[in-house]
């Protein structure tokens, strides 16, 4: 890697939207273009935490946690609704409150929903976009999917299960390795942390409702393809293929709405950048410099 990527420093802030305190991470000068960077579950601005150090001298990156995640206030579902459409809107608030009004996305996972939302309501902010696994195709749903549909379609029925099985630690750790046989190339504190997340008071309850929710994400799928469609930006795919959730045919599938997409399959899981920051730095790099400078 090259002496360009020099280390630099990551402020860890807060800010108040109605009323919550949203905790984010930032790096870099205001006065460069900007990566708004929307993490996945059950994790928190803290997996773009090493990206952020090694870009920060070439970009401004900003990092917000969702309400329910991270250092971010996490009020019960019943004072609080959890929604990707909710948590979208006050991702958009952070950005008002923040004065970011041009920004190329940056989505993993949850950050997908979350992100495209956002992009449909105020496009004329977003210069381009990057997926890492952050689905918006059928075709990137592997066979996990199936048992989340059968708690959509009858959620008092399935709901202790969903929880009992999304709280396990077994289930945390194969969310990173995924298919991986390198097993041990992944640090255990990725999983155990986020265990420990999961398993305080109350989080179950959210995350239930998220789950619940992302029903909703996949009868958009259509109208977010048609918005990239429609706008061609910029976009960046990088997929890590040993992913269970998000197979690697969601990431192929870019190439039917955004032809000049450029899609990168890693030797990695779902958190690409736990086994490959060198190549999501350096692919990260390359497409800021190519289409935002």
């Amino acid at each position: 890697m090259s002496d360009s990527f020099a280390t630099a420093p990551v402020s860890y802030r807060t800010v108040t939207i109605d009323g919550l305190k949203v905790a984010y991470r930032e790096a870099g000068s205001k006065d460069k273009p900007t990566l708004l960077l929307l993490h996945g579950v059950p994790s928190s601005s803290r997996m773009y935490d090493a990206l952020m150090r090694r870009l920060g001298r070439r970009f401004h990156l900003v990092a917000p946690d969702y309400p329910g995640f991270g250092n971010s206030d996490a009020p019960a579902p019943d004072d609080f609704v959890y929604t990707f459409e909710h948590l979208a809107e006050i991702v958009a608030k952070f950005t008002d409150a923040l004065g970011l009004d041009r920004y190329v996305l940056f989505m993993q996972d949850y950050g997908a929903p979350v992100g495209m939302r956002l992009a449909v309501r105020r496009p004329a902010a977003v210069l381009g976009t990057i997926f890492q696994n952050g689905n918006v195709y059928d075709e990137g749903l592997g066979a996990v999917w199936e048992k989340r549909k059968a708690f959509w379609s009858d959620r008092d029925a399935h709901e202790a299960e969903v929880r009992r099985v999304h709280l396990l630690v077994e289930t945390t750790r194969a969310r990173h390795i995924g298919s991986d046989p390198d097993v041990e190339a992944y640090d255990p504190d990725l999983w155990m942390d986020e265990y420990a997340f999961l398993n305080r008071p109350g989080e179950a309850a959210i995350q239930s409702e998220l789950i619940y929710d992302y029903q909703n994400n996949l009868s958009s799928y259509p109208s977010w393809q048609a918005w990239l469609k429609q706008h061609q930006l910029p976009t960046l795919v990088v997929w890590g293929k040993h992913d269970l959730a998000f197979i690697v045919a969601g990431a192929e599938a870019f190439k039917g709405d955004l032809p000049d997409a450029k899609v990168v399959v890693l030797d990695a899981g779902h958190f690409a950048m736990d086994t490959r920051l060198d190549d999501v730095v350096s692919l990260t790099d390359d497409f800021m410099q190519a289409h935002v400078f």
